[in-house]
């Protein structure tokens, strides 16, 4: 296929709208290409050149690509400036200023220039290279070119939709549960597209765990007391809950991978884990997962996540390392040596991961107990507080690892759920307000908030939140917003508002609020009987949370049960 006729595609979803006319163009294009363009096709259509999990970014800003724009093209930076600043769009310049036709290059071609920029080192060599890129494409092709450098493409397109397209290709949306979990224990959208077009269906439900392909980490869900945990539970294992990095493992031979929850490759930031697993660890590959925290030393406490959240860092890695020491704590095996244990037992997971991972000084087991004793659990959970731990985890005793799923088979309860809503929301930025009368300097007031639907794959209205943040933190928010900025609203967002500028459904922060309220204003849980759902004076209790992804954030599903504990806490 060539990038032109790819572009056209592109310039189709970018145009609509609707979910459903999107993963229709999707299935066309992905019928359309080979197999040796199927995965760069799914890599593309979500702003992406690899899985994020590999860690390759293109390293190039605004400034750069502009210095590259006036290179090839002949003109002074300051014309490309002023341009930009007009159009607001980068890709929408390079269209307008490009005057030749192109190479007609092919799509793989393309792919491959921009992936030979991403992973180039120099700056220099980098710009050189998207030059020569630039005078290869006509103007039409240079806008979703410069587009996809910036991360800024904003089709509307997620990894729902991509699956959705690929089941319709495959046969129909009912064989969609087979290829979304073959990507939830590889994360790898491309791998998942050229094995189902190299091998069908077939290909798929053989899909096995890989090491070095991160597995979508499961999910729990939330209760209100111990009373609710044995009722669902039974006798279940007990885990304290920590308030840290969760991170997965991989091993193979002297090879060593760490992933964040949100599948970010963070190894380079744990150096101290990454050590203890190849020395302490004596097999040859694993996967596990286990929660990271920043330990004191002397007196074996805890430091607070502000502490913890410090090591996700690019510089001064080595030093912080030696100044708060991070204790991984392992609670589950997915993977060991050649076997993928995800369909195991629970209770089988674990004692074979308590044999093949020594404690060590970096290195522990997630505190455990087994029981079906309401006031054991009570008991555990008020230690735990006191420890000033978040509160505890339940798990069923014979439950399989569900790979991206959040069911019962895990339970959390915190000590926020106690009260009628003392608990925190992560919700994600869908656009802002301008400032009014001390803010309006700021050029930032308060921001339109919103959860997640994953049926529909959509961001639902919840709130706005105009509290918790400092002038200074207010002022970064409005650049970091202002650089995913849209002309309309994101086909993924449903709402009802307006906001003065509408974001890309990206940043996610954590807010308090007073309570959940029913209101008609707001799309979270609406219904044509029933109003949506809301939250009551919220405010921010955090930035922008890096470790989450904008599908991280809570869903409708979340805030229903949230809305519900709240009335039985009230009525008790």
């Amino acid at each position: 296929m060539k990038f032109k006729e790819f572009c056209e595609y592109l310039k189709s979803i970018e145009e609509t709208t609707s979910r459903l006319e999107m993963a229709e163009l999707l299935r066309g294009l992905f019928h359309l290409v080979d197999s040796d363009e199927v995965d760069k096709v799914a890599y593309l259509t979500t702003g992406e050149i690899l899985p994020a999990f590999r860690g390759v970014e293109f390293g190039l800003s605004e400034k750069l690509i502009m210095e590259a724009l006036s290179k090839a093209c002949g003109l002074k930076v300051s014309q490309i400036e002023t341009i930009y600043k007009k159009l607001g769009d980068l890709g929408e310049v390079a269209e307008q200023i490009i005057s030749w036709q192109g190479k007609a290059l092919s799509l793989s071609q393309v792919y491959g220039e921009l992936l030979g920029i991403a992973q180039t080192r120099g700056t220099l060599d980098k710009v050189m290279k998207l030059i020569s890129l630039l005078k290869g494409l006509s103007g039409f092709e240079a806008r979703y070119a410069v587009r996809i450098i910036l991360g800024r493409l904003r089709l509307g397109v997620g990894d729902a939709t991509i699956l959705d397209a690929l089941a319709l290709m495959a046969g129909g949306k009912e064989l969609k549960q087979d290829i979304e979990r073959a990507y939830n224990l590889c994360s790898d959208l491309g791998l998942v597209a050229k094995s189902l077009k190299e091998g069908g269906m077939e290909a798929l439900k053989s899909f096995g765990v890989k090491v070095g392909y991160p597995i979508r980490m499961a999910l729990a869900e939330r209760v209100a007391s111990a009373e609710e945990i044995v009722r669902r539970l039974g006798r279940c294992a007990v885990e304290v809950k920590y308030d840290g990095f969760r991170l997965q493992v991989h091993k193979e031979g002297q090879r060593i991978e760490i992933y964040s929850r949100n599948l970010e490759r963070m190894t380079e930031m744990f150096p101290e884990i990454k050590a203890s697993i190849l020395k302490e660890v004596k097999v040859h590959s694993l996967i596990l997962e286990g929660e990271a925290l920043a330990v004191n030393e002397e007196t074996g406490e805890f430091y607070p996540f502000q502490i913890t959240i410090q090591r996700k860092r690019k510089y001064g890695v080595q030093e912080y390392a030696k100044e708060f020491p991070l204790k991984l704590f392992c609670f589950d095996l997915l993977y060991l040596d050649g076997e993928d244990y995800t369909p195991k037992p629970f209770i089988e997971r674990r004692r074979r991961l308590e044999e093949v991972v020594p404690k060590g000084e970096h290195l522990d087991h997630s505190e455990l107990f087994i029981t079906e004793s309401i006031r054991e659990i009570e008991e555990f959970f008020e230690n735990a507080i006191t420890r000033g731990l978040e509160g505890i985890m339940a798990k069923r005793l014979d439950a399989p690892y569900t790979a991206g799923s959040r069911n019962f088979n895990w339970i959390k309860l915190k000590r926020s759920y106690r009260g009628a809503l003392a608990d925190t929301i992560d919700v994600v930025i869908l656009g802002y307000y301008y400032g009014r009368g001390a803010r309006a300097k700021l050029g930032i007031g308060g921001v339109l908030v919103g959860v997640y639907e994953p049926s529909a794959d959509t961001f639902k209205t919840i709130s706005k939140v105009g509290s918790g943040f400092t002038e200074r933190e207010w002022v970064e928010l409005r650049e970091m917003l202002d650089r995913i900025k849209l002309t309309h609203r994101h086909p993924r967002v449903d709402s009802l508002l307006e906001p003065d500028v509408w974001v890309e459904p990206k940043f996610v922060i954590t807010v308090n609020a007073d309570e959940i309220t029913r209101s008609p204003m707001h799309t979270a849980g609406r219904t044509i009987e029933e109003p949506g759902y809301a939250l009551r004076f919220p405010r921010a209790v955090s930035f922008i949370r890096e470790d989450k992804r904008a599908e991280d954030a809570n869903t409708v599903e979340d805030i229903v049960r949230l809305y519900n504990l709240q009335k039985k806490v009230s009525v008790e």
